[in-house]
């Protein structure tokens, strides 16, 4: 285990971070949680303190009234504990629903809204015992075991030394009637409240990014783990391969399909093949509608000489046009003439062909311009890299 933590160096991917927040695992801190609820029973006794204050003095009276009436039997008693408890829950209610708000407020300032079932689905490795051991025994564990003993540790001494200092006021209310003593009780616990708002205020600002991190430390991952990742995410290399072999060999059938409608062949003579196709109808110039070299090469002067397409070995042309030529695209402004001089040639065969007269013979000395052709030297003398497979011819 300890090997597997010091692999995991890398930080995690969004995907694992996606993951993790559907498995409920988000940067929570609670210290930022007690400080809201805290702050906001605090901020709700400031601001509805005159109206508790009436409302706790007309309780307090009417607990405190003599009643002859009580007396007489234990129904009118017990009528009279569920009225107050019935006031009771009329104002702890709302009040803990406002601080349920709070607190939910707190938790997606902290970590943002997540919402997923997936916590509360039941897992048999929790029931684990040595599991268990590991998890109380675990970094961020102990982190939050010393940071929670701390936070107790200083709310008590704040504790104890507040009522330390006030501890002489509180006396005082003890000779003081209810209603003043009800107010000056209220002054003291919003002071009390304010203090250990402010502890916790400082154990918030400390604790909202060291739970980041401690998630962050948790999500991270090794080398292996981003490699299975990616292979999940992208494919693995094998599968990816295949899966191009397969468009390669379905892209190949239907290039070999489009040769028997090809114009003619150009060939060098046994390294390159590009069949070309003229719609003598169209505005367009003629295009490729297969190429290949090596092997491929020789499949397309098969299915064209099977199809009875014009076959020409025209070395250069043929290296100009697979090096510049793509696909169901036109060929370029450069080999225009190159290429007409080639389907003049094509059209007279047909002619000739109808006719039944001899054949003419195939065009010589094509204009292929020198920067077209791989195989040529350049402008500036040197070499230019020819395509694969490509021999002197």
């Amino acid at each position: 285990m300890a090997d597997d933590a010091q692999q995991k160096t890398l930080p995690a991917t969004p995907r694992k971070i996606r993951k993790a927040r559907e498995d409920g695992q988000v940067a929570r801190s609670r210290d930022l949680g007690h400080l809201v609820a805290i702050g906001g029973a605090g901020a709700l006794i400031v601001g509805f303190g005159a109206p508790l204050v009436r409302w706790m003095q007309s309780l307090m009276g009417q607990s405190l009234r003599f009643d002859a009436a009580v007396l007489a039997g234990t129904e009118t008693m017990r009528d009279a504990l569920a009225d107050a408890g019935l006031l009771v829950l009329g104002f702890a209610l709302p009040l803990g629903a406002v601080l349920w708000l709070v607190a939910a407020a707190a938790g997606v300032l902290s970590g943002g809204w997540n919402f997923t079932l997936k916590a509360l689905q039941p897992r048999l490795d929790k029931l684990d015992p040595l599991q268990g051991l590991k998890r109380m025994v675990a970094k961020d564990q102990l982190v939050t075991m010393a940071k929670a003993s701390l936070l107790a540790l200083v709310l008590l001494a704040v504790g104890a030394s507040y009522l330390g200092l006030r501890a002489e006021h509180f006396v005082a209310l003890l000779a003081l009637p209810p209603e003043r003593a009800l107010d000056g009780a209220g002054e003291l616990v919003v002071a009390g409240l304010l203090l250990l708002v402010l502890a916790l205020g400082v154990f918030a600002l400390v604790d909202v990014p060291l739970q980041r991190h401690l998630l962050a430390q948790r999500l991270r991952m090794s080398h292996q783990e981003m490699k299975q990742e990616h292979k999940e995410t992208e494919g693995s290399a094998e599968v990816k391969g295949r899966i191009r072999a397969r468009m390669r060999a379905l892209a190949t059938r239907r290039m070999m399909a489009a040769v028997p409608s090809a114009d003619v062949v150009v060939m060098n003579p046994t390294h390159f093949a590009v069949a070309l196709k003229y719609d003598e109808g169209g505005s367009g110039a003629p295009r490729v509608v297969a190429k290949g070299a090596d092997l491929l090469a020789l499949r397309i002067r098969d299915a064209a000489r099977a199809a009875r397409v014009p076959v020409l070995q025209a070395a250069p042309l043929a290296r100009a046009l697979y090096a510049h030529c793509e696909l169901d695209q036109e060929i370029p402004a450069a080999l225009f003439a190159a290429v007409a001089q080639v389907l003049a040639w094509v059209f007279q065969l047909r002619a000739a062909d109808e006719l039944g007269l001899a054949s003419p013979a195939a065009p010589q000395a094509l204009a292929v311009p020198p920067g077209l052709d791989p195989q040529r030297t350049d402008a500036g003398g040197g070499r230019v890299r020819r395509p694969r497979g490509e021999a002197d011819a």
